[in-house]
């Protein structure tokens, strides 16, 4: 260390390359760190997004969640003559997104594109809705009605330069209907 500031002390303009190269390191640093945040706002941004319609898709059910049954806080059941049956609907999360988010179809994924160039696309859908059960004996132990999500998001990843491996994750969210009364 004692060499280096002696070198630079000693003999004018010796230290300008180092200066160059520790300025372009940083830069490359702070490229990677950027990159690293646009990653995670997208991210951010569709998990959101995917919570909002899972939520909009609970709400949707709520006539049916609460129906008027004495018994009520039940689930998603509507009376059907002597007994009551399975009525839960799915909702339109895609269609949702597609406003949300701003995504067309293309080739069977949803895609988003910032200019000519691909931000994101959204794919493998799969909402799971778990039913509370018929007039529970025990309520602080029964299951709730909970809509489940899981979407895969793949963002195209630049650095340098040069594309790199996509980014590709799993983006699971989970709403649920409690009664507040």
């Amino acid at each position: 260390m004692r060499k280096l500031i002696h070198c630079i002390k000693e003999k004018k303009g010796s230290s300008f390359p180092l200066t160059i190269a520790v300025t372009l390191a940083l830069l490359l640093i702070l490229c990677g760190i950027l990159e690293y945040f646009r990653l995670n706002i997208i991210a951010g941004g569709v998990r959101e997004a995917v919570q909002d319609a899972i939520i909009s898709t609970v709400n949707d059910n709520y006539a049916n969640v609460y129906h008027g049954v004495r018994e009520g806080y039940s689930g998603g059941y509507q009376p059907d003559d002597s007994s009551f049956s399975y009525s839960v609907d799915l909702g339109d999360v895609y269609g949702h997104l597609d406003n949300t988010l701003g995504t067309g179809i293309e080739s069977g994924r949803h895609v988003k594109y910032s200019g000519d160039v691909v931000e994101y696309t959204l794919s493998g859908l799969e909402v799971t809705v778990r039913n509370a059960p018929f007039a529970p004996s025990s309520s602080q132990n029964a299951q709730r009605f909970e809509a489940d999500a899981m979407i895969i998001l793949e963002v195209p990843v630049q650095f340098a330069g040069k594309w790199l491996p996509p980014m590709r994750i799993k983006l699971k969210v989970q709403a649920g209907y409690t009664s507040v009364f």
